[in-house]
């Protein structure tokens, strides 16, 4: 006889599992590969991961992967017009120095 589930699936249990993400899934929801996800986890770049469960698997929240996403942006001068340096007027230069 197959093993049977204690519970039966049910919409927060659903709602758990896309709470949180796998390397793979998270690259796919990232548009990136899964290696670099592991190259940024182990320079402790990109977003926040954390090991779940028995088997340490690495796992990533979709809300971390938001915010983390909305950081990137703020970031970016191009998508953020307070960072942009063409929208600055540019310094004036002092006078050279001169000795005497």
């Amino acid at each position: 006889m197959p093993a049977r589930p204690l519970l039966a699936p049910t919409a927060s249990s659903a709602a758990v599992r896309t709470a949180f993400l796998t390397v793979k899934d998270a690259a796919d929801y990232l548009g990136l590969s899964p290696h670099t996800l592991y190259v940024w986890r182990h320079r402790r770049q990109g977003p926040p991961s954390f090991r779940m469960g028995p088997r340490g698997r690495v796992m990533y929240r979709v809300e971390a992967l938001d915010a983390w996403v909305r950081e990137q942006e703020q970031a970016d001068s191009r998508s953020n017009p307070a960072l942009n340096p063409l929208g600055v007027r540019p310094q004036e230069r002092s006078a050279p120095f001169t000795t005497v």
